[in-house]
Formats: C-alpha cells, sequence, structure tokens
C-alpha cells in the first residue's frame, strides 16, 4: 500500500527545499558576479579611452608648442621682438670683434710652441 503524504515527516521536505535554495544561491551568485566583472571591464575600457583622449590632446599641445618655441627663437623674430621692446640691439660693430688666432697644427704642449707664447704675450700686454 502506497504512503500517504500525510504521514511522511516535514524533515523530508526540507532536504529538496534546501537543495533548490542552494542552487537558486548559486546561480544568483554566479549572476552577480558576472554582472560586476562586465562592469568591471566596461569601467576599465572607459579609462582606456579617456587616457588615449588626453594621450592625443597632449601629443596635439605638444607639437603646437614645439611650432610656437621654433617660431619664437628664430632670428627675425627675435630680432623684430629687440625692435619692439626697443632694447637697441644690433649687429655688432667691426671694432667689437676680436678675431683669434687658430694656433698651428705643431706641438700637444701649449707651453712648448714658441709662437703661441708669443702671441700670449701680445695678448697680456708684455713686451
Amino acid at each position: 500500500m502506497a504512503r500517504n503524504r500525510k504521514n511522511q515527516s516535514a524533515g523530508l521536505l526540507v532536504g529538496p527545499a534546501v537543495k533548490a535554495g542552494l542552487i537558486c544561491g548559486f546561480i544568483v551568485i554566479c549572476c552577480v558576479g558576472y554582472v560586476w566583472q562586465k562592469k568591471q571591464i566596461a569601467d576599465l575600457s572607459q579609462q582606456i579611452s579617456n587616457a588615449d583622449k588626453r594621450r592625443r590632446a597632449l601629443h596635439m599641445d605638444n607639437e603646437k608648442l614645439a611650432t610656437q618655441l621654433a617660431i619664437l627663437v628664430s632670428p627675425p623674430a627675435l630680432e623684430a621682438r629687440a625692435k619692439e621692446m626697443k632694447l637697441g640691439l644690433g649687429p655688432p660693430q667691426p671694432n667689437q670683434i676680436w678675431r683669434l688666432p687658430v694656433p698651428a697644427a705643431g706641438p700637444s704642449k701649449p707651453g712648448a710652441d714658441p709662437q703661441f707664447m708669443a702671441e700670449k704675450q701680445v695678448m697680456l700686454g708684455m713686451p
């Protein structure tokens, strides 16, 4: 004769319910983990794209500044700026230029070369 469910103990019905609850909990935890990982991936991709945009903007700024620097240090720009500021700068007069003699190829010691010693004495004003 078949057993009646009314006669079964309540402990036998708790087991399958706990098992179903554990399976559902595992599935929920896996889903939450999956969603969390996807959110992390989306955040990281956003950070990467922002960093790449910033890098490109900095590269363009660097190119602009390099061009501006090249223009500002060019001789015509410097001359125009000096005239604009009225600094009184201009090319040197011929009497302001000192020409130094090039030593002849000879002994490696400068003190041993008589020509060098003679030029040194003239520069110092010695007879």
